[in-house]
């Protein structure tokens, strides 16, 4: 039967796509407006589609539907999810429930006890990781945490003193640790009055 239409069919809604409105997908088309997510309804582009067979998704949907199950997967790296899509009505194929890992490895590996061995930052006390390691007072410090104790101006290898485990400005450490008297400290000399 020949399509008097003019265009395609849309593989959302059956009615006629004509080509200003067209978006094409997997070998199919779609009016703009109909170019949305089976699962969460959400608006569709070149970039968030995942097609699976006759079915678009926005990636996150197609992750919870046809992507790895548990803990971690479906959401993007470093996301912990438990959530099944349920309350987007995906009907997810649920496999058998596998056994809980330890909370603790038994058997450590190099890896795990390289982490544990991270050096601590002496002002806040939180890990100092390679890519924010600044050295100072041979100790390794978070770039933020690079500060005078006193003005908390920013450090650099330039101008930093430490004492007692601190760092100071070349400043403040001349005021506060440094000789005392007149010429010294920051105080000027006194003309002598005849």
């Amino acid at each position: 039967m020949p399509n008097w239409g003019g265009g395609a069919k849309c593989g959302a809604c059956e009615k006629t796509v004509y080509h200003a409105e067209e978006i094409q997908c997997n070998g199919r088309s779609f009016h703009k407006s109909c170019f949305l997510c089976m699962g969460c309804r959400k608006a569709l582009d070149s970039t968030t589609v995942a097609a699976h067979e006759s079915e678009i998704y926005c990636k996150t949907c197609y992750g919870r539907k046809y992507g790895p199950k548990g803990v971690g997967f479906g959401q993007g790296a470093g996301c912990l999810s438990t959530d099944t899509g349920d309350h987007l009505g995906l009907n997810l194929q649920q496999g058998s429930p596998k056994p809980a890992r330890p909370s603790t490895p038994t058997n450590a590996s190099k890896f795990a006890k390289k982490i544990v061995d991270v050096d601590k930052c002496p002002r806040c006390g939180k890990s100092v990781y390679a890519a924010e390691k600044i050295m100072g007072g041979g100790k390794p410090w978070h770039k933020t945490c690079f500060r005078c104790a006193i003005c908390g101006k920013s450090l650099e290898s330039t101008n930093v003193t430490d004492k007692d485990g601190e760092l100071y400005c070349k400043v403040c450490y001349a005021k506060n640790f440094g000789p005392k008297g007149i010429g010294f400290g920051g105080l000027t000399q006194v003309e002598k009055k005849e």
